[in-house]
């Protein structure tokens, strides 16, 4: 009897480990997770969802902040710019943070949690104090009514109330991403193939959240109803975090500080200095024999190969900063540019932010193109089992696409002021050029970011160690962060060369009397510099090195003298 027991016993557990992940993720209450009652499609669409709603609430403030700045609190349009760049840039700091919470202290589940209820602080906290202090006479802020002077406090309540906004999106965003990746199990091969296909789906549930928000809430507050569109967007993040916690029971996690099922990394050649860390030195031979052990005398091959596989990465990341910088410029100069276009069809005026929607149907139809179709032929040319492009060459190909949609600005601008100009040089007005003749710059911002974010951030999550995948997530949001602080101080130091004492400079408040033009060429000229650096350093780059299977790693694998 007690022999039939054992053996039922023996079976179960092999019932079970057949049925759990093999990554080493476990369920909500810390054991090994489930593959039929966990992950998977159903918990990566809770998460798709609420990333949309989480974009939605975000741009809703976001991609009209430029204007706010100049209609609501009167300033000038490269202070304007400056400051949309310092608060997306800070946005971008912060996921920092969060990516360093979530791997060494509270995982990503309660990391992404904390983040949304601050993010949801600070909407809330934005929508009361334009309702009550900004939005002064009731109307304003539109293109034709502005708003009454401000005290301190009120416009240092609106700035705490943007940088509580900018903190708790900026912590959300990359655990999130790296969240949902961890609900599909790589080491199962269909549900190593779901995680690749996560990503594009993610940014493309991004895209579709601010599609609401550059288009309906963009046309609202373009007329004035600044109060109502923040209030829709504090609602929308609510129902993100609410949806979030419904399918916390759902979910896949991974302890912070890492799997505790980790895959050791095999030793490469370059940056040898390191390796000294890993030698056993006679001291530490010593120590072991009086079982003393001092984890900053002696590391694992695996921490040493781990320090090792971030220097790799640092060069990569660094040539995607001047990229941002050219993104970040859809979110102010492009909307600065067409506002001071053609933005009437017959009696309907477009909102100048609304023009982004162009993007977004670009990132949708070439996610689309590159799955269902250029990656399927780039794998038949090649003849072999590989997927087709590499992250590396996708994200080549996102910097060339970026240079064409700033000489594709650039020209725009050029035929804008030649008509501004023939119509009437030191008007303020807009000039006779519409504003559709933005869309080529738009769609090619888009199809460069399927390429460059998409291909970033399966780059990043793929070369980045098992105890720092949030943390490659934050890379790709700091290299956004630092692309508007570059921005920002690009603008300063050509509006402080470019202006003299009958010159208003390059981005001045009329752009009638400026050269939006040159900095948009200067821009791609800078890109195409990058990209050449970038394939450098593209050729120079080593890709980490792990073994296929998962197994217990609490011997530290070190080089004996």
């Amino acid at each position: 009897m007690a022999c039939l027991e054992v053996c039922q016993e023996s079976k179960f557990k092999e019932e079970q480990e057949g049925c759990t992940t093999l990554d080493g993720s476990v369920d909500f209450h810390g054991r090994p997770a489930i593959r039929t009652k966990s992950g998977s499609w159903l918990a990566g669409t809770i998460i798709l969802l609420n990333q949309g709603l989480a974009t939605l609430a975000f741009f809703g403030v976001g991609v009209n902040l430029v204007l706010f700045l100049t209609r609501v609190l009167q300033q000038n349009n490269a202070d304007a710019a400056n400051n949309v760049s310092k608060w997306t840039g800070t946005v971008y700091i912060f996921s920092l943070v969060g990516a360093f919470l979530s791997d060494s202290y509270w995982g990503r589940y309660k990391t992404c949690a904390i983040f949304q209820i601050i993010f949801v602080m600070g909407l809330v906290s934005l929508s009361l104090s334009s309702y009550l202090f900004l939005i002064r006479p009731k109307g304003c802020g539109n293109e034709s009514l502005p708003c009454g002077q401000h005290s301190s406090s009120e416009i240092a309540m609106f700035y705490l109330s943007i940088y509580l906004v900018a903190l708790g999106n900026g912590g959300y965003q990359p655990n999130i991403a790296t969240f949902g990746a961890d609900q599909f199990d790589e080491e199962d091969p269909q549900e190593g193939y779901s995680k690749v296909a996560y990503f594009s789906y993610f940014y493309l549930a991004l895209n579709l959240g601010s599609l609401f928000s550059n288009t309906i809430l963009g046309y609202f507050e373009d007329e004035g109803m600044w109060a109502l569109g923040f209030w829709v967007s504090a609602g929308s993040a609510f129902a993100a975090l609410v949806l979030f916690l419904c399918g916390t029971s759902r979910y896949r996690h991974f302890k912070p500080s890492g799997n505790p099922l980790s895959r050791k990394i095999l030793h490469t050649h370059g940056f040898k200095f390191l390796d000294r860390a890993a030698f056993i030195s006679p001291r530490d031979l010593h120590d072991q024999k009086h079982s003393v052990q001092n984890p900053w005398c002696l590391c694992p091959v695996t921490q040493v190969e781990e320090v090792k596989c971030i220097l790799r990465l640092l060069p990569i990341w660094l040539c995607t900063i001047i990229y941002s910088v050219v993104f970040t410029q859809m979110a102010s100069l492009f909307v600065e540019q067409g506002a001071a276009m053609k933005t009437t069809v017959s009696n309907f005026r477009i909102p100048p932010a609304s023009m982004s929607s162009f993007d977004i149907l670009s990132v949708a139809v070439f996610i689309f193109l590159y799955r269902r179709v250029l990656d399927p032929l780039v794998s038949r040319i090649k003849k072999s089992d590989s997927k087709g492009l590499t992250e590396l060459q996708r994200m080549g190909i996102g910097l060339v696409i970026a240079v064409m949609a700033m000489v594709s600005a650039g020209i725009v601008e050029c035929y804008r002021l030649k008509y501004a100009k023939g119509d009437c040089t030191h008007c303020e007005g807009s000039s006779p050029l519409s504003i559709f003749w933005q869309i080529p710059q738009y769609a090619f911002i888009g199809a460069s970011e399927v390429f460059m974010y998409v291909g970033q951030l399966e780059f990043f999550n793929a070369q980045t160690p098992d105890g720092l995948k949030s943390f490659g997530s934050a890379l790709c949001m700091t290299s956004i962060s630092l692309g508007n602080y570059v921005s920002s101080l690009l603008v300063s130091i050509v509006m402080k060369i470019s202006t003299g004492d009958h010159m208003p400079g390059w981005i001045p408040g009329n752009l009638n009397r400026g050269h939006l033009d040159r900095f948009y060429f200067l821009l791609a000229a800078l890109t195409t510099i990058d990209l050449v650096v970038y394939i450098a350093c593209a050729k120079w780059y080593k890709s980490i090195k792990l073994e296929g299977k998962y197994e217990d790693n609490d011997e530290p694998a070190t080089f004996k003298v």
